[in-house]
C-alpha cells in the first residue's frame, strides 16, 4: 500500500497517509462503509446522484462537529440530487448517539472502523492514528471525482464556500 508522509499534519506535525493520491476526473472508488444501524454500505449503491463525501477524524472533536452540522444546515439548500455523507472512525453507535444529540439529520454519517476499506481506498487513513484525515470529495452522478479539497491541517475547517459552489456547477 502507497504512503505519503508528511501529506497532513495535525497541530504542525507532519503524519502519512496511506492508499494513493486521487485526483480529479479519476473514478470514485468503491468501498464498504458501516452505517449507523451497523449494517454494511457501499459507496456505489449512490450511483446517480451528487455526493458531498466528507472524511473527518472523530465527530467527537470541536471542528469535525462544527464542520458536520454546517454541511447538515447547507443540505437543505441543495436538492434532492445531492447526498451529503460523512465518514470516519467513530464505531456507528457513537455516531448515531452524535446525530440525534446535534440534530443532523440531513448528512448521513458513515464508519469505515472495520477494515479502513474508505480510508485507504480513498488515500486519507493516517497511518499514526488510524483515523481519516480531513478532506472532502465531490463526485459526480457518474461516479467520476469532480473536486478534492485536502485540509493540510487536520485541526482546521474546510473551505465550505468552495465546496458549495463547486458543487452547485455540477447540480
Amino acid at each position: 500500500m502507497q504512503e505519503r508522509t508528511g501529506a497532513v499534519t495535525m497541530k504542525g506535525n507532519p503524519l502519512t497517509l496511506i492508499g494513493r493520491e486521487l485526483k480529479v476526473g479519476d473514478m470514485s472508488p468503491d468501498a464498504e462503509i458501516i452505517d449507523n444501524n451497523m449494517t454494511p454500505f457501499r459507496i456505489s449503491s449512490m450511483k446517480g446522484k451528487i455526493l458531498i463525501i466528507s472524511a473527518v477524524p472523530s465527530l467527537d472533536t470541536p471542528v469535525c462537529d462544527m464542520e458536520t452540522r454546517r454541511f447538515n444546515q447547507e443540505a437543505g439548500k441543495l436538492g434532492p440530487d445531492v447526498a451529503i455523507l460523512t465518514i470516519s472512525m467513530d464505531l456507528p453507535f457513537a455516531q448515531k448517539r452524535w446525530c440525534g444529540a446535534a440534530g443532523v439529520d440531513k448528512v448521513k454519517t458513515f464508519s469505515d472502523y472495520k477494515q479502513a476499506s474508505f480510508g485507504e481506498a480513498y488515500g486519507v487513513l493516517i497511518k499514526e492514528l488510524r483515523l481519516l484525515a480531513r478532506t472532502i470529495f465531490i463526485v459526480d452522478r457518474l461516479g467520476a471525482i469532480r473536486y478534492i479539497q485536502p485540509v493540510k491541517e487536520v485541526t482546521n475547517e474546510p473551505n465550505y464556500d468552495e465546496v458549495l459552489a463547486a458543487v452547485k456547477k455540477l447540480a
